[in-house]
């Protein structure tokens, strides 16, 4: 669901700029016959539909990536270059054109679902078109696992979204490889324009980019990432096919991944690196201030301010410091709390594993023990499948546990990816109950696969979202751990809480880093204090926040939002309160802004009446 245009910064489902010349003209006549008076009960509106319809077929041209990890692979031959200043003027003029066919509508006389749609995309554009206002171009990619120069060679490992099934997925990967050069020659030039502007990267994350590129760089092509579609070829792909692609493949790996990675190395260590800067956060950066402010509203989908968000944090953090004295008291451990995170991360018994399957049959007795609670908390469940995964070696060294969703024909389950590069070190305490509800099971996997699979929404919802609603409603799943029946292990429930503490910390540090109330120094030490990272895992975090400022507030923003939404339907509605009716009611329509979310329930709460 991440887009090239905002991914490191709002990780809003907005279309990439690139292309828009491509995009049909909106066509504005049938928009302005759907004025006619609605019933009592207005209907869907037809012609709104096909708005939205075009809406979201200009998208999948204009963003070919969002496309195919969507199962669309009408575009899988297609890398348009998203870094020409030609592509962002495209995508703000694509931008203005669907938002003025949409305001043709009177929003007042559409139905329910429709009012939302309008809503949903009216946001969509306008954030996108503010975002545009800003110079983040200029620094094009980061050290971050998101960052498009990392999550590009997974498409092309044959074990990501892109397919290797036919001979004809493996001549579009050729295809799409073969326009990455021009890409990478495009965001040189950008990073040089910020370079002389003044808006570049801080020094420390550019230090860790540089091993990243080189190990995408490897002189054997044969030994590159890219090489797995040819390493392990499907029985579809004849014995004549496989003898022609096979050099076909070793030659555009040198030449189209290997020589434009090793390019980036090369500039980055020689030219840019001395010119980055020593500061931690974007307000050193000309607009900085301005750009803070946007990227919090946009993230958290709401008008909250820097400061209103970092005090909310502030609060978040003593209140679960004294959950986590609780715990300390309840298990007998002598020491501070600082000794106790100590003790958690070190102490023998909470590494038992011996294989990574032991791992994983953890994570799968957690799926069955809250199996029997999930059916009184939810009526509606979804029908894509289910699989508890390792992630793949080339990648877990360096990965996070996460959430792939399925497609809505079944063709792709939902994937829970668990890395494991030393089973030796896997820590029982590191909260597995809390992060299975929140990537898995009710948590990503119930919504995002509830979203695509109601076809009653335009697709543009069904297969769109943001950071406050989808991982609001994902960290929220896990305080209702002890309703389904887990965290009764206080190890287990310590877990939980460091998780949420790690939202609530972000709070703190992303919004004290982006204002100059922290340096990068003092947002790590303030992590370890408070969570009991290491200086590795903390300093990872905050790099993180670094370069994509904001994004990591909507975690824990929507998680409040939505905790604060059951209390009050809780209060007002007493004993015709439904946890189960709330559930599907948040579900049913997709992932909205909080604005627009709260507006509904309030009025689903009022119908309870």
């Amino acid at each position: 669901m991440k887009s090239p245009l905002l991914t490191a910064f709002v990780a809003l489902a907005l279309i990439s700029p690139a292309a828009a010349q491509k995009a049909k003209p909106v066509t504005t006549k049938a928009a302005a016959n759907s004025r006619a008076a609605p019933a009592t009960q207005p209907a869907d509106s037809a012609p709104l539909a096909a708005l939205f319809e075009a809406y979201w077929e200009d998208q999948a041209r204009l963003d070919p990536l969002a496309a195919t990890a969507r199962g669309d692979s009408r575009y899988n031959d297609q890398l348009p270059n998203d870094q020409t200043q030609a592509s962002r003027n495209e995508y703000v003029a694509f931008a203005q054109r669907y938002l003025a066919a949409l305001r043709q509508f009177d929003r007042a006389k559409l139905s329910a679902n429709d009012r939302l749609s309008y809503d949903v995309c009216e946001y969509e554009l306008k954030t996108g078109l503010e975002y545009n206002r800003f110079n983040s171009w200029m620094m094009p990619f980061n050290q971050f696992v998101f960052s498009f120069t990392n999550t590009f060679p997974l498409l092309g490992s044959g074990t990501g979204g892109q397919p290797f099934k036919t001979t004809q997925d493996y001549d579009n990967w050729l295809g799409r490889l073969r326009q990455f050069p021009a890409l990478i020659d495009s965001a040189i030039s950008n990073y040089r324009r910020g370079m002389r502007a003044g808006v570049v990267l801080p020094k420390a994350v550019v230090v860790k980019m540089l091993p990243q590129l080189r190990a995408l760089s490897p002189a054997d092509p044969t030994a590159s990432v890219f090489y797995g579609p040819v390493a392990t070829f499907p029985p579809a792909v004849s014995a004549a096919d496989r003898a022609r692609l096979t050099p076909l493949y070793r030659e555009a790996i040198g030449r189209d991944a290997t020589a434009p990675y090793r390019k980036l190395a090369d500039f980055l260590e020689a030219e840019y690196l001395p010119k980055t800067r020593s500061s931690s956060g974007i307000n050193a950066l000309p607009g900085g201030p301005e750009m803070y402010a946007f990227l919090v509203r946009a993230v958290t989908t709401t008008q909250v301010s820097p400061a209103e968000v970092a005090r909310t944090g502030e609060q978040e953090v003593k209140r679960l410091r004294g959950e986590m004295e609780r715990v300390k008291q309840q298990v007998g451990f002598k020491g501070d709390l600082p000794a106790f995170f100590a003790h958690l991360n070190t102490d023998p018994q909470f590494r038992p594993f011996k294989t990574p399957e032991e791992v994983l049959a953890v994570y799968r007795g957690v799926q069955a023990k809250i199996e029997p609670n999930l059916k009184m908390m939810f009526g509606q469940v979804p029908k894509t499948g289910f699989e508890v995964r390792r992630t793949e070696a080339f990648r877990e060294a360096s990965a996070s546990a996460q959430y792939n969703q399925g497609l809505p024909d079944g063709s792709r389950p939902g994937i829970f990816y668990v890395p494991i590069p030393d089973v030796t070190q896997y820590n029982v305490t590191s909260g597995m109950e809390s992060l299975f509800l929140h990537e898995a099971i009710p948590g990503h996997h119930y919504q995002i696969s509830l979203m695509q699979e109601n076809t009653a929404l335009p697709k543009f919802r069904r297969f769109g979202g943001n950071v406050a609603y989808v991982e609001g409603w994902a960290l929220y799943t896990e305080s209702l751990g002890k309703e389904l029946g887990l965290y009764t292990d206080p190890y287990q429930y310590m877990g939980r809480l460091k998780d949420e503490m790690h939202r609530a910390i972000r709070l703190v540090v992303d919004v004290h880093l982006h204002t100059g109330q922290m340096t990068r120094e003092q947002a790590i030490q303030y992590m370890m204090a408070n969570k009991g990272d290491t200086e590795a895992e903390a300093t990872a975090e905050i790099e993180r926040y670094m370069v994509i400022p904001g994004q990591a507030l909507g975690y824990k923003v929507g998680e409040l939002k939505i905790q604060e939404l059951r209390a009050r339907y809780e209060k007002q509605l007493g004993k015709q309160f439904s946890l189960r009716d709330f559930h599907d009611e948040l579900l049913k329509d997709g992932s909205l802004p909080l604005l627009v979310l709260e507006r509904k329930m309030d009025e689903w709460a009022a119908r309870q009446r």
